[in-house]
C-alpha cells in the first residue's frame, strides 16, 4: 500500500508496469520528462546515474527499468521530493533509486563530484516573468521558470557531477539550442547527439533532446526526427511505442 496525501493519487507508467503519485495541484511529469529517459545512453549493468530538477520521480523510475546502476534524483520542492520517495518505495526500488532534497546547484558538496556516469535533467523552460505574469501556483512556477535554478545551473551542476567520458542529456525548448549548446561547451560538455521533436508532420520542431560527453571530442550527429501525433491527432506508432510498449 502508499500513503496518499490530499489530492494525491496514484497514475500508471504502462510501458513500465510502475506506478507513480502525482496530484493535480502541483507540477506533473510531462512527455518531455518521458521522452528524455527514453533518449539517453544508459550503462546496462552498472554504473552512477544523477536526475537533476527530478520533480516526483518520474526519471529515475523510468530510467529503472533500463540500467541496473544506481539513481539519485535530486529535486528542490520539498513536497514533490516527499511524491518521489513514496513512489520509489512503492515500486520496491529504494534498493537502487533515492531521492535527495536539495538545489542542483550546490549538490556535488553533498553527494561529490567527477564521478558519475550519467546525468539527466530536465530544467525550467522560461525565463523568470515579471511578478504579474507569475503563475498562482507556486509549484507550477517553479517547475517552469527559472526561478530557482537556470539552464545555465543546469549544464555547470551536471559537468561538475560527471567523470570524464560521463555523458549528460538535457530536453528543453527547440528555440533554445544554440544557448544549451554554447554552455555545453563552455562547461567541457561536448554535444553529441541531437534530436528534434515535432508535434505533427509538417510542423516546427518544439522540443529538443541533447546529449553531450564530458571532455569528448567534437563529432555532433542529428538522430531521426520523433513526430509525437498524426494527422488524426493519434499519437504515431513510434510515441506508442515509447509510451505504451506497442509495436
Amino acid at each position: 500500500m502508499v500513503e496518499l496525501k490530499g489530492d494525491e493519487r496514484l497514475d500508471y507508467l504502462l510501458a513500465e508496469d510502475m506506478r507513480i503519485i502525482q496530484s493535480p495541484s502541483v507540477f506533473a511529469f510531462s512527455l518531455d520528462a518521458v521522452l528524455l529517459a527514453k533518449f539517453v545512453y544508459v550503462p546496462i549493468q552498472k554504473g552512477k546515474l544523477v536526475d537533476l530538477c527530478s520533480g516526483n520521480g518520474v526519471i529515475p523510475l523510468f530510467l529503472s527499468t533500463r540500467t541496473k546502476g544506481t539513481i539519485t534524483g535530486i529535486e528542490i520542492q520539498e513536497r514533490l521530493y516527499d511524491m518521489a520517495v513514496r513512489s520509489i518505495a512503492y515500486n520496491h526500488l529504494t534498493d537502487r533509486l533515492h531521492m535527495i532534497h536539495g538545489d542542483i546547484k550546490e549538490i556535488h558538496k553533498t553527494i561529490g563530484h567527477d564521478q558519475y556516469d550519467v546525468v539527466t535533467c530536465n530544467p525550467p523552460y522560461f525565463s523568470t516573468p515579471a511578478k504579474s505574469e507569475m503563475n498562482g501556483n507556486e509549484y507550477l512556477a517553479i517547475a517552469r521558470h527559472e526561478i530557482l535554478c537556470t539552464l545555465e545551473d543546469a549544464v555547470r551542476a551536471s559537468s561538475i557531477l560527471l567523470k570524464q567520458g560521463g555523458k549528460a542529456a538535457f530536453v528543453h525548448r527547440s528555440g533554445r539550442l544554440i544557448d544549451i549548446i554554447t554552455l555545453m561547451r563552455k562547461y567541457k560538455l561536448e554535444p553529441k547527439r541531437v534530436q528534434f521533436v515535432y508535434p505533427k508532420a509538417g510542423k516546427e520542431a518544439n522540443t529538443l533532446l541533447i546529449e553531450g560527453i564530458k571532455g569528448g571530442n567534437a563529432d555532433l550527429k542529428i538522430s531521426p526526427p520523433l513526430t509525437v501525433y498524426q494527422d488524426n491527432n493519434e499519437y504515431t506508432p513510434e510515441m506508442r511505442n515509447i509510451l505504451y510498449g506497442e509495436g
